[in-house]
């Protein structure tokens, strides 16, 4: 007769563990390890991700008292103690757990390639931003952002169809925003959809001359020469199509080239706002609602920072503050992926919620969460988040 793998097995068997091998050798990850493996060390900080744990001791007292679990959770160790949990993340490269959420990340996309973002456009749209999560200086000294605390910042590129991460670089709070597009590396004939904190004229004609397009807010003192007016429909709220040529000290040399300013008004907000485009052929409404869709990432901060513990971290070191961040962020994608293959129409906090307290017992996972989408819709419960109900 069929025995019915834990949950937590089942969510852990959608993990590439060929590629997480490769990572650990790449990094030499298990040099002198004996027993707590680097896989066990995913899967602990994993089922804390899931249940929502606040602390090691929160971790070591949950899996002590389902001990002889462990074994089926795919936990090969005898015992999980919080030193040695503690020792792991503190020494343990935290390289290793990016990689893999690289990986994880190029198994996810294509199976949202397809999502429709209700524009008629083909191609990869991308939203950039930073988020801050503040600590305190005295526990947290190598990540000064002023001169009374402490802080991280997650820049991170998120591809709009699917809202999976695309690129992640964790830094110290003093990073400006604009120095991520040095390290970022351009799609060409991708849109990337940005704030008024990455305007930088030479770092935007790099994108340019590498064949990407970009939607950035102009700022208010922004040096300008108009060249040409296309019309516009102002009842949708567009107020100018312009061809312009920067005129500014720095910026006429930084950017050369004409760009593209459109002024909309929106109507909701009684906001007015002026944007700046390399692209010259989609329509004047498409930059305006491609501008919209930049709160996608606002939303995925949010999303993250409330049901994913990376505000409070289980070690102080960077390396274990980045592991901690890292390993989040593969739940995240990981719950993604499970959620395309088997079909599940539930948001991602449904199945988070649903994963939190099941993860213990021996029950098909694409039935456990195919009832609890029946549920869902016979109560007529809403989605908490619309942003990830697909």
């Amino acid at each position: 007769m069929y025995a019915v793998k834990l949950v937590f097995s089942q969510v852990m068997g959608h993990l590439p563990l060929h590629a997480f091998r490769r990572c650990v050798s790449r990094y030499q990850g298990e040099r002198y390890v004996k027993q707590f493996r680097c896989l066990d060390q995913f899967f602990v900080m994993a089922f804390a991700q899931l249940t929502h744990r606040e602390s090691l001791r929160d971790i070591n007292a949950c899996l002590h008292a389902q001990r002889s679990k462990l074994y089926h959770m795919g936990i090969r160790s005898a015992g999980v103690a919080r030193s040695t949990l503690s020792r792991a993340n503190e020494r343990r490269d935290w390289s290793i757990y990016a990689d893999f959420a690289q990986n994880l990340i190029r198994i996810a996309r294509p199976l949202y390639a397809d999502e429709d973002l209700g524009l008629d456009l083909d191609n990869t749209v991308y939203a950039l931003d930073a988020s801050t999560i503040d600590l305190c200086l005295s526990v947290f000294p190598w990540a000064l952002f002023r001169s009374t605390k402490s802080a991280v910042k997650l820049h991170t590129l998120l591809d709009l169809r699917g809202n999976i991460p695309t690129f992640i670089h964790i830094s110290d709070g003093k990073l400006h925003d604009v120095n991520v597009l040095d390290i970022l590396l351009p799609e060409p004939g991708a849109f990337y959809i940005m704030d008024r904190g990455y305007v930088d004229f030479e770092r935007l004609f790099t994108l340019h001359r590498a064949g990407a397009f970009f939607v950035i807010r102009a700022k208010s003192n922004t040096q300008y020469r108009r060249r040409y007016s296309r019309p516009v429909d102002k009842s949708d709220g567009l107020r100018c199509d312009q061809t312009i040529v920067l005129s500014g000290v720095n910026t006429a040399t930084g950017y050369p080239q004409p760009l593209r300013r459109i002024k909309y008004h929106d109507k909701q907000t009684g906001k007015t706002f002026n944007f700046l485009t390399n692209n010259f052929v989609i329509p004047a409404q498409t930059v305006a609602d491609l501008y919209r869709y930049r709160w996608q990432v606002e939303l995925f901060f949010k999303w993250i920072k409330q049901h994913l513990r990376i505000k409070r971290f289980f070690g102080t070191s960077e390396n274990a503050v980045k592991t901690q961040i890292w390993i989040a962020i593969s739940v995240y994608v990981l719950v993604a992926i499970i959620k395309k293959r088997l079909n599940i129409k539930a948001d991602l906090y449904t199945i988070l919620q649903i994963l939190s307290l099941t993860l213990f017992e021996k029950t098909s996972l694409i039935q456990l969460l195919a009832e609890s989408e029946h549920t869902m819709e016979e109560s007529g419960m809403s989605n908490q988040l619309d942003l990830f109900g697909y």
